[in-house]
């Protein structure tokens, strides 16, 4: 199948749905489950792993309803831009301006500027994260989905929307200092240092610039690159995050940072990383695909087999201008032969002998979503230099 096919029946079964469904994560959406974890921290933890885990899908039962989740719409937005791009298809255009609204719908009220957050309460090792409250990665990934619905739809709302972000990431997240350099947190409420999630905000902001010059804004764009860069290791990989408890390299997120650095890279606006930039992007594609397309989650291990590692891939290294052509086919191909259903939607996961297919709307739907439209829009040779 092609991914133009795959992509025509994916899209099928999301817009039959309007881009709301379940997620990973959303098991305290589940009120019994919020009464049953009496807001205890691990069993909390232990709740949502539980419903993350399970091969069967057990949110009916625990009375979880499907929603719209902020990151997700995002996604859905970016992949549409694209696609409009890519084809001139007016209906594409139509449904960017659909999810558009959708998007300014489930902002996070109560911050600075604009942001989103999810549509669930969060509690990992490090914090809970109220349902609502916004995150550096979902504004930026949101953001950049705006930007490009803007340049490539003409959707000035898109525009209004996104230039606001930058107050959010400016005003409301903490800073952890190192020299003159920072990271930012992750959400207004921690003051944890997760690479990907500082180097999302600093290309956000460092994009912005462009459209409305802020000399404060361009310094911290810098300042939080700059942070990053000190503390990528040698073989041009980062640990997830500082502190030792996370302290692992995975596929996904290795490629958000590099799409984050690339974004600065194509602006001419830190060019002394280029080294830096191309020996990481050498990690990635050396240490983390199997020969077939399959990609590892883990730089030393392969399984879970992810969506979200074939997804991030797949974006990633569509925009290298074809000198990793053959590695997207592969992936492409093994991310569609394995892991689509015969409805068009993607399963979520395949462990050592079983393979959980819950059909998640933001981890899987709207990740593929956004790959195949970037391939597509690659393929096209539309993508534009920002």
């Amino acid at each position: 199948m092609s991914p133009e096919e795959s992509l025509s029946l994916l899209r099928d079964w999301v817009e039959t749905r309007n881009w709301a469904g379940f997620d990973p994560y959303d098991g305290l959406n589940s009120p019994i489950l919020r009464w049953a974890t009496l807001g205890l921290k691990y069993p909390r933890i232990a709740a949502i792993q539980a419903m993350k885990k399970s091969p069967v899908d057990l949110r009916p039962w625990l009375l979880v309803k499907p929603g719209h989740n902020p990151k997700g719409l995002g996604l859905f937005l970016w992949g549409y831009a694209k696609l409009f791009r890519a084809t001139g298809e007016e209906t594409a255009k139509q449904r960017a301006q659909d999810v558009l609204e959708l998007v300014d719908k489930n902002r996070s009220p109560g911050y600075h500027g604009n942001s989103w957050g999810y549509n669930f309460d969060w509690q990992s090792r490090a914090f809970f994260v109220p349902k609502g409250t916004p995150t550096i990665v979902n504004s930026s990934f949101v953001g950049h989905a705006l930007l490009d619905a803007y340049e490539y739809c003409g959707l000035q709302h898109a525009l209004d929307l996104a230039l606001p972000i930058r107050e959010f990431l400016l005003t409301d997240l903490a800073r952890t200092k190192h020299g003159d350099d920072f990271c930012f947190s992750y959400t207004p409420i921690d003051q944890i240092t997760v690479h990907n999630a500082n180097l999302l905000g600093a290309s956000l902001l460092i994009r912005l610039h462009q459209y409305d010059a802020d000399s404060v804004a361009h310094e911290a764009a810098h300042a939080s690159l700059r942070y990053s860069m000190k503390h990528q290791m040698d073989d041009g990989s980062w640990w997830y995050a500082e502190p030792e408890y996370q302290h692992w390299i995975d596929s996904f997120h290795t490629g958000f940072n590099l799409q984050s650095i690339q974004y600065f890279m194509e602006l001419g606006e830190a060019p002394e990383f280029q080294e830096a930039y191309d020996r990481g992007t050498q990690f990635y594609a050396d240490r983390f695909f199997l020969d077939d397309g399959t990609p590892k989650y883990f730089h030393d291990r392969t399984y879970p087999i992810d969506v979200h590692c074939h997804s991030q891939a797949i974006v990633f290294f569509s925009r290298q201008r074809g000198r990793y052509q053959d590695l997207v086919d592969r992936v492409t191909r093994n991310l569609i032969d394995t892991m689509q259903d015969p409805t068009g939607f993607f399963y979520f996961q395949k462990k050592p002998g079983k393979t959980i297919k819950i059909p998640y709307m933001r981890w899987t739907q709207s990740w593929v979503f956004h790959a195949l439209t970037e391939k597509i829009l690659c393929a096209a040779g539309e993508h534009e230099q920002h």
